[in-house]
């Protein structure tokens, strides 16, 4: 587990630096908005879902290129813009997140109205201006664009608001949670595989994988909410509990929870089967799903 941790680390000083180099372009980044999106961005993220999309191209092409990294930063950028409006408060109201004052709370709503605006339509931009072929660059805006949109993460924030409050089945909660995160996973695996030149058969070995990971962080995340501290989480903790929100600990209790994230690492390892040894570092990955501590 220490290898996977030094791996994780030195991926996401890649994704550090790619990002920062982005932000420093003034044809990227205007001046004033500069401030609120580094602030954004610079807390310390696990930047999970970029380090897949790193992974994922090393599995399939021996190396990551230079799609991977702006597809790793574009990843990013989405999953940090859906954080920041996440915190807003129309919707979860939070004021804390990577363990310092949330957006909003730093500047001010309509600053953080605007860097998650910014965020999510410079992600399009970087995929478009900067990945090559541009068939590969079509393939990485449409995989994104389904994952983040109306019909994905977009639709899962919208479920997870209506069902606050409201008795949930677990049905519904896995609607919540394939598409407020699992297919952000989902994606950035594909977004990988794309950049590598997978063929159909291993996108969707690493499509499921991805789904399967991403609904075991979810549900490792409610787990963490109910039984992790503030200081642990980088945020408030008790916040679903406290807003009635449907998560998994409250549909069908902590064990139960427990035992989900062990079923999906498993499934999600079984997914990675056709790469054998090759894919180490994403069974690795899954499994330490189980571990989390924030």
């Amino acid at each position: 587990m220490n290898d996977f941790k030094a791996e994780l680390a030195s991926k996401v000083r890649v994704v550090n630096r790619t990002l920062a180099r982005i932000l420093s372009q003034p044809s990227l980044v205007g001046a004033d908005m500069r401030q609120s999106l580094r602030y954004a961005l610079e807390g310390p993220g696990k930047r999970v879902r970029s380090a897949l999309v790193l992974w994922c191209c090393e599995l399939i092409n021996g190396r990551f290129n230079r799609n991977a990294k702006i597809a790793a930063a574009a990843i990013e950028l989405v999953h940090t813009y859906s954080l920041i409006h996440d915190d807003l408060p129309a919707m979860d109201n939070d004021d804390y997140r990577r363990g310092r004052l949330t957006c909003h709370k730093r500047f001010d709503e309509a600053t953080a109205i605007l860097a998650g605006d910014g965020l999510l339509t410079l992600a399009f931009e970087i995929l478009a201006k900067k990945t090559n072929p541009p068939d590969v660059a079509i393939k990485l805006i449409s995989e994104l664009a389904e994952a983040a949109g109306p019909a994905g993460m977009v639709a899962g924030q919208m479920a997870d608001l209506k069902a606050a409050n409201n008795k949930a089945s677990r049905q519904l909660l896995r609607h919540i949670h394939t598409n407020k995160t699992a297919k952000i996973f989902r994606c950035a695996a594909a977004m990988g595989g794309i950049c590598a030149g997978a063929d159909n058969k291993q996108l969707r070995s690493l499509r499921k994988y991805g789904l399967k990971v991403g609904l075991g962080f979810q549900i490792a995340d409610d787990i963490l909410d109910v039984c992790g501290t503030s200081e642990q989480l980088g945020k408030t903790s008790g916040k679903d509990t406290a807003q009635g929100k449907a998560t998994y600990p409250a549909v069908v209790g902590l064990d139960n929870s427990r035992k989900l994230t062990g079923k999906l690492a498993a499934e999600a390892v079984a997914a990675l089967k056709p790469f054998g040894k090759k894919a180490d570092t994403l069974r690795r990955l899954a499994n330490a799903l189980l571990e989390r501590t924030k």
